[in-house]
Protein backbone atom coordinates (compact mmCIF):
# COMPACT_ATOMS: atom_id res chain seq x y z
CA UNK A 1 0.00 0.00 0.00
CA UNK A 2 0.92 3.31 -0.64
CA UNK A 3 3.40 4.86 1.91
CA UNK A 4 1.71 8.10 2.19
CA UNK A 5 -1.60 6.63 2.53
CA UNK A 6 -0.36 4.33 5.56
CA UNK A 7 1.32 7.71 7.60
CA UNK A 8 -1.78 7.89 10.40
CA UNK A 9 0.33 8.61 13.14
CA UNK A 10 3.58 10.28 14.32
CA UNK A 11 5.55 7.21 14.40
CA UNK A 12 4.64 5.68 11.33
CA UNK A 13 5.65 9.01 9.16
CA UNK A 14 8.95 9.30 11.48
CA UNK A 15 10.04 5.46 10.33
CA UNK A 16 8.60 6.52 6.61
CA UNK A 17 11.10 9.79 6.37
CA UNK A 18 13.46 8.05 7.83
CA UNK A 19 13.98 4.99 5.26
CA UNK A 20 13.75 7.81 2.41
CA UNK A 21 16.11 9.67 4.38
CA UNK A 22 18.99 6.46 3.82
CA UNK A 23 17.60 5.96 0.65
CA UNK A 24 18.90 9.19 -0.16
CA UNK A 25 21.72 9.35 1.43
CA UNK A 26 22.98 6.63 -1.06
CA UNK A 27 21.01 7.91 -4.03
CA UNK A 28 21.10 11.70 -3.79
CA UNK A 29 19.92 12.30 -7.31
CA UNK A 30 16.57 10.01 -6.95
CA UNK A 31 12.91 11.51 -6.65
CA UNK A 32 10.89 10.01 -3.81
CA UNK A 33 7.42 8.75 -4.23
CA UNK A 34 5.81 8.00 -1.48
CA UNK A 35 2.45 7.02 -3.96
CA UNK A 36 3.68 4.60 -6.36
CA UNK A 37 0.82 2.76 -6.94
CA UNK A 38 -2.86 3.97 -8.79
CA UNK A 39 -5.71 5.28 -6.87
CA UNK A 40 -8.29 2.97 -9.34
CA UNK A 41 -10.55 -0.48 -8.02
CA UNK A 42 -8.33 -2.85 -9.59
CA UNK A 43 -5.23 -1.65 -7.71
CA UNK A 44 -7.08 -0.99 -4.08
CA UNK A 45 -8.51 -4.78 -4.43
CA UNK A 46 -4.87 -5.62 -4.13
CA UNK A 47 -4.12 -3.33 -1.73
CA UNK A 48 -1.73 -5.14 1.20
CA UNK A 49 -2.38 -3.33 4.52
CA UNK A 50 0.67 -5.22 6.10
CA UNK A 51 3.15 -3.14 3.57
CA UNK A 52 4.62 0.44 2.96
CA UNK A 53 5.12 1.39 -0.37
CA UNK A 54 7.59 3.58 -1.70
CA UNK A 55 9.96 4.11 -5.32
CA UNK A 56 12.85 6.27 -5.81
CA UNK A 57 12.45 7.88 -9.23
CA UNK A 58 16.29 8.44 -11.44
CA UNK A 59 16.69 11.25 -13.34
CA UNK A 60 17.77 8.54 -16.26
CA UNK A 61 19.27 5.35 -16.69
CA UNK A 62 21.22 3.76 -13.60
CA UNK A 63 23.87 1.56 -14.81
CA UNK A 64 25.00 0.16 -11.74
CA UNK A 65 21.70 -0.55 -10.65
CA UNK A 66 20.63 -2.08 -14.35
CA UNK A 67 16.99 -0.01 -13.75
CA UNK A 68 15.33 3.70 -13.80
CA UNK A 69 13.50 3.26 -10.62
CA UNK A 70 13.54 1.59 -7.48
CA UNK A 71 10.15 0.16 -5.58
CA UNK A 72 10.99 -0.12 -2.01
CA UNK A 73 8.22 -2.67 -0.24
CA UNK A 74 8.37 -2.39 3.93
CA UNK A 75 6.44 -5.37 4.79
CA UNK A 76 5.23 -5.01 8.27
CA UNK A 77 3.87 -7.88 10.94
CA UNK A 78 0.46 -5.91 11.26
CA UNK A 79 -1.36 -3.35 9.63
CA UNK A 80 -1.08 0.37 10.76
CA UNK A 81 -1.66 2.23 13.13
CA UNK A 82 0.12 -0.73 15.21
CA UNK A 83 3.75 -0.94 16.09
CA UNK A 84 5.29 -1.72 12.73
CA UNK A 85 7.63 -4.49 13.39
CA UNK A 86 9.65 -5.08 9.90
CA UNK A 87 9.20 -8.63 8.66
CA UNK A 88 10.97 -8.34 5.60
CA UNK A 89 12.02 -5.75 2.48
CA UNK A 90 11.71 -6.19 -1.14
CA UNK A 91 13.53 -4.43 -3.49
CA UNK A 92 12.87 -3.89 -7.87
CA UNK A 93 14.68 -2.69 -9.71
CA UNK A 94 12.06 -0.78 -12.78
CA UNK A 95 12.09 0.01 -16.66
CA UNK A 96 8.82 1.31 -18.01
CA UNK A 97 8.52 -2.14 -19.89
CA UNK A 98 9.30 -4.40 -16.86
CA UNK A 99 10.73 -5.68 -13.30
CA UNK A 100 14.17 -6.06 -14.32
CA UNK A 101 15.58 -7.40 -10.76
CA UNK A 102 14.09 -8.18 -7.15
CA UNK A 103 15.77 -8.71 -4.24
CA UNK A 104 14.24 -10.08 -1.13
CA UNK A 105 15.44 -10.29 2.58
CA UNK A 106 14.51 -13.53 2.84
CA UNK A 107 17.16 -16.60 1.69
CA UNK A 108 20.80 -15.64 0.90
CA UNK A 109 19.24 -11.89 -0.13
CA UNK A 110 21.01 -12.15 -3.48
CA UNK A 111 19.25 -10.54 -6.34
CA UNK A 112 17.30 -12.47 -9.15
CA UNK A 113 16.15 -11.23 -12.34
CA UNK A 114 17.29 -11.03 -16.16
CA UNK A 115 19.03 -7.98 -15.67
CA UNK A 116 21.50 -7.48 -11.90
CA UNK A 117 23.08 -4.69 -10.79
CA UNK A 118 26.54 -4.58 -9.95
CA UNK A 119 27.98 -6.79 -7.01
CA UNK A 120 29.02 -3.06 -5.70
CA UNK A 121 25.36 -2.02 -5.40
CA UNK A 122 24.16 -5.25 -4.40
CA UNK A 123 26.07 -4.88 -1.35
CA UNK A 124 25.18 -1.41 -0.60
CA UNK A 125 21.43 -2.42 -1.10
CA UNK A 126 21.77 -5.29 1.31
CA UNK A 127 23.36 -3.08 3.89
CA UNK A 128 20.41 -0.82 3.38
CA UNK A 129 17.91 -3.18 4.03
CA UNK A 130 20.01 -3.74 7.20
CA UNK A 131 19.70 -0.34 7.81
CA UNK A 132 15.93 -0.71 7.79
CA UNK A 133 15.40 -3.75 9.94
CA UNK A 134 17.71 -1.47 12.78
CA UNK A 135 15.56 1.72 12.27
CA UNK A 136 12.01 -0.21 13.00
CA UNK A 137 13.74 -1.96 15.72
CA UNK A 138 14.59 1.02 17.67
CA UNK A 139 11.22 2.98 16.22
CA UNK A 140 13.50 5.51 13.98
CA UNK A 141 14.59 6.88 17.37
CA UNK A 142 18.29 6.12 17.03
CA UNK A 143 19.84 6.44 13.35
CA UNK A 144 22.72 8.14 12.73
CA UNK A 145 22.76 10.37 9.63
CA UNK A 146 26.47 8.99 8.73
CA UNK A 147 25.25 5.74 8.10
CA UNK A 148 26.50 4.18 11.22
CA UNK A 149 23.80 2.60 12.67
CA UNK A 150 24.92 -0.03 14.40
CA UNK A 151 26.98 -3.84 13.50
CA UNK A 152 24.34 -4.64 11.39
CA UNK A 153 23.21 -7.62 13.41
CA UNK A 154 19.17 -8.32 13.13
CA UNK A 155 18.50 -10.91 16.43
CA UNK A 156 17.19 -8.35 18.64
CA UNK A 157 14.17 -7.43 16.50
CA UNK A 158 13.48 -11.08 15.76
CA UNK A 159 14.27 -11.13 11.84
CA UNK A 160 16.60 -13.74 10.28
CA UNK A 161 20.33 -12.10 9.23
CA UNK A 162 21.53 -11.85 6.25
CA UNK A 163 23.77 -14.66 5.78
CA UNK A 164 25.97 -12.95 3.52
CA UNK A 165 27.07 -9.84 6.59
CA UNK A 166 30.55 -9.68 6.81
Amino acid sequence: MNAADQARSVELAQLIASSVTLFRGQFPAARVNLTPWRDDPQTRAFAERESLDLAFHFPGWSPRLQCRSLLVQLRLEQAPPARPRLLGVVLRGLTYESERWRLATVGDWRPSGSHLPQPEQVAELQHLCRQLFDLFATGGQAHAPNGEDGDGEDGANGTAANPTAA
